[in-house]
């Protein structure tokens, strides 16, 4: 079962490995026309489109059915209809098109449902939608419903007999809001959902226009003691991922050297060189202050260090991303708040000893485990996708870094650790394309850094 957001994201990642969305289009207009040929042989078939592909959709079957038995009800203008591809098909249409009336109904055999699909998920729907849905189920004609009803999830829906679905059954959906359920395959490629790809970038959460500072991502890091780069390189990569608030927690000996390398990010001084026991409790009372917390890079491992990490991620309530030398702290723990860890080859031999594989281990730790390497494997234990985005010019030191401050920046942004870890390795390793293609095999890390909102714009607009 997926949401509707997933099959956007689908769809975009299908159409990046080369399967464009007019093939998943036509290919849903072949699957409906055949049904509809199957159980409505004679009378009209009318088709109400919105403006959405899901309209689009219905553009398509109604292309291969007889024009004569054919109307399209559009509910707004044409000139509204967004998808270009759907404007095409729209453009190629010979039957009777007709902006939408309830009073189509009186001719008609069935109603085919291409209004909203996936469009809306909660709240109100709005007219003409709105109306529609109520005329429609006020009819008393049997309603076929392309690939979601028409406002599930909201407070009116469109209540079909037949829900025509595509790739497989949406949440949400049942028989009793969608009558008889037929998924249909529309030629999706597996490696769509197993490899993270550009669609993956549609779950970046967007500031809502009325929000403030901090709404968007609150991230508590602790880093930083024996090595002064690893915490200015996780910092500079969670701003630069969009995180409202990043607030970096180090050794008073490297919070001076960060403060003037980095000026915009606020930073709490902690007594010492190292981080140790003593600032525990302090530690975790900030925590609560935040939407996550970053901890391990540029640590080091001395054994009060190491005591201070177990003591810290045994007792936080915040989600957690935990990297580097704190990784090593925690080998063998279960831990019971949502976490993503992130070690390299070495690091995740250590850590599996005993469990078997990246699947075993996340599900007996409880984390969600990002595995960095040439590909990288994300898996909570039960889904596990996989990373190719990325170059090898990207192993030089701080690109880990980079990666553990994207990824805990999209998590204090409120995604799930499994989307979290997913989409900061795409936007990691696309970022280092991007700088590839300027600086060769000599890029660094914030070459790394300064390209992740080069990849979000791209990939959002």
């Amino acid at each position: 079962m997926i949401s509707g957001l997933d099959s956007r994201v689908i769809d975009a990642n299908s159409e990046a490995l080369g399967i464009p969305v007019s093939t998943l289009m036509d290919n849903a207009g072949k699957i409906v026309s055949s049904f509809l040929k199957d159980h409505y042989p004679e009378g009209n078939i009318l088709f109400v489109c919105g403006t959405g592909n899901n309209g689009g959709d219905g553009f398509a079957s109604a292309l291969l059915l007889d024009p004569e038995r054919v109307t399209v009800a559009l509910l707004k203008k044409s000139s509204q209809i967004r998808s270009e591809i759907a404007k095409e098909r729209y453009s190629q249409l010979k039957c009777r098109v007709e902006e939408y009336s309830p009073a189509l109904f009186n001719d008609a055999v069935v109603i085919v449902d291409c209004a909203l699909g996936t469009g809306i998920r909660r709240g109100k729907v709005k007219d003409p939608y709105r109306q529609f849905i109520l005329d429609a189920n006020a009819s008393g004609l049997p309603i076929v419903s392309v690939d979601t009803p028409s406002g599930l999830g909201s407070d009116v829906t469109i209540v079909p007999q037949t829900t025509i679905t595509f790739h497989d059954v949406k949440v949400g959906m049942n028989d009793d809001n969608c009558g008889n359920i037929l998924v249909a395959d529309v030629g999706i490629p597996v490696d769509a959902m197993k490899y993270i790809g550009p669609g993956d970038v549609l779950r970046y959460p967007l500031p809502d226009e009325n929000s403030h500072k901090g709404e968007n991502g609150r991230l508590m890091i602790i880093a930083g003691g024996p090595y002064f780069g690893a915490p200015a390189m996780c910092s500079m990569a969670a701003l630069r991922t969009g995180a409202d608030i990043v607030r970096l927690f180090t050794p008073s000996n490297v919070a001076q050297a960060i403060s003037t390398y980095c000026p915009v990010l606020m930073i709490t001084p902690l007594p010492g060189n190292r981080l140790n026991t003593d600032s525990v409790d302090m530690l975790l009372a900030e925590s609560m202050n935040y939407d996550a917390v970053l901890i391990g890079p540029g640590i080091g491992k001395d054994p009060d260090t190491m005591l201070a990490v177990k003591e810290f991620v045994r007792k936080c309530k915040t989600p957690m991303v935990i990297d580097a030398d704190a990784l090593s702290a925690i080998i063998g723990m279960e831990i019971l708040t949502p976490t993503i860890i992130t070690p390299h080859k070495g690091e995740f031999r250590k850590l599996d000893s005993k469990y078997g594989g990246p699947e075993p281990l996340a599900q007996l730790m409880n984390v969600t485990l990002l595995l960095k390497g040439h590909v990288d494997t994300i898996t909570d234990g039960n889904a596990t996708r996989y990373n190719r985005a990325g170059t090898p010019a990207m192993t030089g030191a701080g690109t880990g870094d980079v990666l553990s401050g994207a990824v805990a920046a999209l998590l204090s942004k409120g995604l799930t650790t499994m989307e979290a870890a997913s989409l900061g390795a795409f936007l990691a390793g696309k970022a280092g394309e991007y700088a590839f293609k300027d600086k060769s095999y000599g890029l660094i890390a914030t070459d790394v850094i300064e390209e992740i909102p080069h990849v979000l714009r791209d990939n959002l607009e």
